[in-house]
């Protein structure tokens, strides 16, 4: 790609941040105020940080060695590994899908309340509306649509536009009400759970690093955006988080999770308000699943691919990793949230079907806050196994105690959430780890038949 036709800072900036508000804020923030009350902002404040120690790591291990590579080629070539990357690989897709099913199902309940239908001939609307924006959007991911690289930055800054406007005239009625608490009395082993759900509103800025190749000097522009994105978005979910939790009532949230962010703008506006945030909630939620199809569905084919050639190796190439090709999953690239900035290479057919099957069964049968501890733990798993390798490279005491915080961190909050899944969903528990053995079969059963 010419120089001229890559893209700067400010464009990785908002490819970033729309990544993580494209869907995450609508979709998790009723879940994380339910479980923290008012002390939403701190669970928030807790998994950013663990985001930005992550995003360090990630940055350490794309400087490492010179090359550049996408997160998983730099984990095979790290840690010499094919079975740690591939496995890295396929959790990220079960991932991606997780988040997709959040995503749909806020997409069919701020819908749903739009539209003022609670049944579609006798069948539950949200569901159905779900679903329908996964046949949607898998549909037009088919015909290879997508949206201008302009559009979707214009529609990133319409997302936080509308936010920030939400978050200060939340704060002034608040505050001239007196109705703003700090939310630290109500800190709780409960607060921490929900720093665990809030995890998966911070995935999307990893993207970045699978296409290195669309950005001007991506080193050092990469690096930058993730650090800025990641902050600003922190504190665009912490504002988010303080009006909310406190214009709305706990009793309303926990049974209106879905469109807590909406409710809580009519104090404001009135109708006017939920209208306004619940059309920005289709539209952005809309938009992040269209692109998320896309990636998730180019990574896994990659991947895929990938895995069927390293089964058909022998088993003396198989043994040890000296014989090996390090290089089979440095180009799996999937595009990021920008589509105008997305490659011209659609995902195979079949995958996309594959994805949006999956997707469609976790929406319909799934409760919000199962499919977000699922996709939060997924993605905690990840950035906790870059952190480890990041840590396994330090060089200088900086180097040390940033992955150190993250991986901790990642693994401190992982166990919080299985303990709440233990507790409240053992279900949910369960298929987790059902799906946990099928992403470690992927590679360990071939090689023993």
């Amino acid at each position: 790609m010419p120089m001229s036709e890559k893209i700067g800072l400010i464009e990785t900036i908002s490819i970033a941040v729309g990544g993580m508000v494209g869907g995450g804020i609508f979709a998790v923030l009723g879940v994380v105020a339910a479980g923290a009350g008012t002390a939403a902002w701190i669970a928030f404040t807790v998994a950013g940080v663990i985001a930005l120690c992550a995003g360090y790591s990630f940055i350490r291990l794309n400087t490492t060695g010179g090359e550049l590579r996408s997160p998983i080629g730099q984990i095979e070539a790290i840690s010499e590994s094919r079975q740690l990357a591939g496995m890295v690989g396929w959790l990220l897709t079960f991932g991606y899908v997780g988040t997709m099913a959040m995503y749909a199902f806020a997409f069919g309940s701020y819908l749903t309340e739009l539209v003022g239908l609670s049944h579609l001939s006798g069948f539950p609307a949200r569901p159905l509306f779900s679903v329908g924006g996964v046949v949607l959007f898998g549909g037009l991911n088919l015909l290879g649509a997508h949206a201008s690289g302009r559009a979707e930055d214009a529609l990133v800054a319409t997302k936080v536009a509308i936010l920030l406007m939400f978050s200060g005239g939340g704060l002034y009625y608040g505050i001239s009400h007196g109705t703003v608490a700090s939310g630290v009395n109500a800190l709780s082993v409960g607060a921490l759970t929900a720093a665990a759900i809030a995890f998966v509103a911070f995935e999307g800025w990893e993207l970045l690093l699978f296409d290195q190749n669309s950005i001007e000097n991506p080193q050092v522009t990469i690096r930058k955006g993730i650090y800025i994105s990641i902050v600003g978005t922190t504190i665009l979910y912490v504002l988010v988080a303080i009006v909310t939790t406190n214009l709305v009532s706990a009793s309303t949230i926990k049974t209106h999770s879905e469109t807590a962010l909406a409710i809580a703008a009519e104090p404001l506006l009135g109708q006017l308000g939920f209208t306004l945030i619940a059309v920005a909630a289709v539209l952005s939620t809309g938009s992040a699943l269209n692109a998320t199809m896309f990636s998730a569905s180019r990574l896994s084919a990659q991947i895929s691919e990938a895995t069927a050639e390293d089964v058909q190796q022998s088993d003396t190439e198989s043994a040890t990793d000296g014989g090996r090709d390090l290089s089979s999953y440095s180009q799996s690239t999937p595009t990021h949230r920008s589509p105008g900035a997305t490659s011209d290479t659609a995902p195979p057919a079949r995958t996309i079907l594959v994805i949006g099957l999956l997707t469609a069964i976790f929406t319909l049968y799934g409760s919000l806050n199962s499919i977000t501890s699922f996709a939060s733990g997924a993605f905690m798993t990840i950035f906790g196994t870059v952190s480890i390798l990041a840590f396994e490279t330090r060089d200088s005491l900086t180097s040390t105690i940033i992955p150190f915080v993250g991986a901790v961190g990642s693994a401190v909050a992982l166990i919080a959430l299985l303990w709440n899944l233990h507790r409240t969903n053992p279900d949910v528990l369960v298929t987790v780890a059902v799906i946990w053995a099928v992403v470690l079969s992927v590679y360990w059963v071939p090689r023993r038949t």
